[in-house]
């Protein structure tokens, strides 16, 4: 590609990465700044013009978004920005879930999770808040279901990153996508439509909070629990652990 039309699309699609910085970091602490993810994400979607195969069929800002957010992620990991008591209080809470599911054979109510913890349900909410950075990772590619949209899980059996070209590749990224839909599909109603609402229909949190009758910050927990609950049924089936362990980042 010549350069001079390199530099057209990066001045095209410069406002889409300060868009995705944004939106990324109004989930993040103070201490991420914005003209890191900005940064990050412009390298990001030079990499996407510099790889992506030009087609009638497809889309480019598609595969740039995908691209960009990488980006974002890969310099959020470099900086080691969650907390490391942030992370501890998610993974409390994410064996929680998973002893009481193998205990219970279904899914937990808030007030058994809290039990499990040894904490009131006020503290259990409260603690939910303090986890809340682990919706971060990708949270927005577990949307599916809109056939006029591409698959965001799609990206784990297209064989461009990961070694998913080979075969083995290949199987291990189907079998992660297999699991993520599981998890999704064993989540509570009341999570599983908070999602819904957010990521097929395309509410805000003010809108989720007006249609279930509840406040915005009672939205972020339940989302915040979907994501845990989502992350203790993959951690059972060993995907914390497995080699398509970034696979499984670039989705949660």
């Amino acid at each position: 590609m010549a350069v001079s039309e390199e530099n057209r699309l990066i001045a095209q699609h410069a406002p889409l990465v300060r868009r995705l910085a944004l939106q990324l970091l109004a989930r993040l602490p103070a201490s991420v700044e914005l003209d890191d993810l900005i940064q990050a994400g412009m390298m990001g979607l030079l990499d996407a013009i510099r790889r992506y195969q030009f087609s009638a069929d497809a889309q480019f800002e598609t595969y740039a978004i995908m691209r960009i957010r990488g980006a974002m992620l890969d310099e959020l990991r470099s900086q080691d920005w969650l907390p490391r008591s942030v992370r501890a209080k998610a993974k409390s809470i994410e064996q929680a879930i998973q002893r009481l599911t193998h205990r219970l054979l279904r899914p937990a109510h808030e007030h058994e999770i809290a039990e499990e913890l040894g904490m009131s349900l006020e503290d259990y909410q409260l603690l939910q808040d303090d986890a809340r950075g682990v919706q971060i990772l990708h949270y927005e590619d577990l949307a599916r279901g809109d056939e006029n949209k591409p698959d965001p899980l799609g990206h784990l059996i297209s064989g461009d990153d990961n070694g998913s070209d080979t075969p083995l590749g290949k199987l291990m990224s189907q079998a992660l996508r297999k699991a993520v839909i599981s998890a999704i599909d064993a989540l509570p109603e009341r999570e599983k439509l908070v999602l819904s609402l957010h990521f097929e229909q395309d509410l805000n949190q003010k809108e989720i909070a007006s249609v279930l009758g509840v406040t915005e910050g009672r939205v972020s927990q339940l989302k915040s629990q979907a994501v845990l609950r989502i992350r203790a049924a993959l951690t059972d089936k060993a995907w914390d652990v497995h080699p398509g362990a970034a696979d499984l980042q670039m989705i949660l």
